[in-house]
């Protein structure tokens, strides 16, 4: 019936609530029973103190003496009303009562006998009558002056009033024990279900996520911690709905990007074979064989850029760090895609910098890949006649000192919807221009590892500017 929270909250809670609540309840009913209790015995105990000056220095010269003073005692005991008096002589037979019964001879009384023992005096005694009432009684000694005991006097008490107050004590403190484990448990199970309800329904949506319904939505009920909680799957939800929607426009994108160069290589290679060794004109076979090396190499870096992103998925990008001139690496790069920038009708503006720069460390294959990476998206994105430039700038009053490459371009840039997403995997913020969507974030990925930083400012028909930093090598000898 119970299991999971709701009985872990039963085991740990309720049990220790309801052995609180059991003991705070027992000590109650004990505490009542010894402070009624000893109310009547401080009761007794005030009321046989009058003896002392009633027999103060008494001689029992004979019983009919003793018998004389104890019955003018008993005569005018001023409390007949509430407890019985009678006088007991040194055998321990009752000579006289305030109710004038007599009682057996072979009666014994037990506190008569303690008493006489007791240092004190007086002894108490708690029991049952004959008659099936029970009773508490103090029978307090009588002394000659030579120190012997002459008879005692008994004092008796009904306890059935204070016991029904005891009992009707202990119904209520039980009762209410009783009441206030009710509402514990009442209240303790409400607010469990109010918790274990919305878990079990974020148990089934996140096990429809896991599936791959994405478009399970959570009712909220509480603005609480659950809330916030519902509010976290939902976000997730659609983050992981917006990320599998990217992850298949990505496959789409990727397999149209490996489809195009396989079917230009795929077709040229049959037009080659199906017109026969040396039929082509050179013309012909060299704009053949251009197509295919264009698309192979193209092929080719597709393939590097989706086998650097499972690298950096599954942590196994390792970098070749070396000591190298970064001014260099970006030279060559230029100098590489110089010829693609003028047979696109591109300016590619880039000035190399007359000062000498410090050495950087870092991967040189690698620096190159994000340099070709951001310079080649700049060339797609800007329209013929629009321009790439290239400045590089050495940050030496830094905290770190850097080199920073910025590259800007006069394309059609980037929406602010999309600029915070452009470096995350699978996204593509133009769908027109050819591309994985993956390369920014591989170049940002490696950026990391150089402890650099890859930024990225643009707004929408002013073009894009992306600044790259990397810390310099510094010389600890210095």
């Amino acid at each position: 019936m119970f299991k999971g929270i709701t009985r872990r909250w039963i085991c740990s809670t309720i049990l220790v609530i309801f052995v609180i609540i059991s003991l705070i309840v027992t000590s109650l009913i004990f505490s009542v029973n010894y402070l009624l209790k000893d109310d009547v015995e401080q009761t007794l105990i005030g009321v046989s103190g009058e003896i002392s000056s009633v027999f103060e220095n008494y001689k029992a010269e004979n019983s009919t003496a003793f018998l004389a003073n104890s019955r003018d005692y008993v005569e005018n005991f001023q409390h007949k009303d509430s407890m019985e008096v009678m006088v007991i002589n040194s055998t321990g037979r009752v000579v006289l009562s305030a109710t004038g019964f007599s009682y057996e001879d072979n009666q014994s009384f037990e506190d008569f006998t303690l008493a006489q023992s007791s240092g004190d005096g007086y002894a108490f005694w708690e029991g049952t009558l004959s008659s099936g009432e029970n009773v508490k009684s103090l029978t307090r000694v009588i002394t000659n002056s030579d120190g012997s005991v002459v008879g005692g006097i008994r004092y008796i008490v009904s306890m059935t009033e204070i016991n029904n107050q005891i009992y009707l004590l202990s119904a209520i403190f039980i009762g209410v024990g009783i009441i206030i484990m009710t509402l514990v448990v009442l209240s303790g199970l409400y607010f469990i279900r109010s918790i274990v309800s919305p878990v079990r329904d974020l148990s089934d949506t996140a096990n429809k996520i896991a599936h791959g319904d994405f478009s399970t939505k959570i009712e909220k009920k509480y603005d609480d911690e659950i809330g916030d909680l519902c509010d976290a799957i939902t976000d997730m939800a659609k983050d992981l709905e917006a990320t599998e929607q990217m992850k298949n426009d990505f496959i789409s994108r990727v397999s149209h990007e490996l489809r195009t160069p396989l079917t230009a290589i795929k077709g040229w290679a049959e037009t080659m074979q199906l017109s026969g060794k040396g039929k082509l004109d050179r013309r012909t076979f060299d704009k053949g064989m251009g197509v295919i090396i264009k698309e192979s190499t193209r092929l080719t870096g597709l393939v590097e850029e989706l086998l650097d992103f499972s690298r950096i998925q599954t942590g196994r990008m390792v970098l070749l760090n070396e000591k190298l001139d970064i001014l260099a690496e970006l030279d060559e790069t230029v100098y590489m895609l110089k010829d693609r920038a003028v047979n696109e009708n591109k300016h590619l503006l880039y000035d190399e910098p007359e000062a000498i720069y410090p050495p950087v460390y870092g991967d040189r294959n690698r620096l190159k890949q994000v340099f070709i990476n951001i310079i080649d998206n700049a060339l797609k994105y800007t329209p013929e006649d629009g321009v790439v430039a290239i400045e590089v700038k050495y940050n030496a009053e830094d905290e770190t000192p850097n080199i920073q490459i910025t590259v800007t371009d006069t394309g059609c840039g980037i929406s602010a919807e999309d600029l915070p997403k452009v470096k995350e995997k699978f996204y593509k913020a133009n769908q027109t221009v050819r591309g994985s969507g993956i390369g920014l974030a591989v170049a940002d990925e490696i950026m990391q590892l150089h402890n650099g930083s890859l930024d990225i400012e643009s707004g929408v028909g002013v073009g894009t500017t992306v600044t790259i930093t990397v810390p310099v090598m510094i010389d600890n000898d210095k």
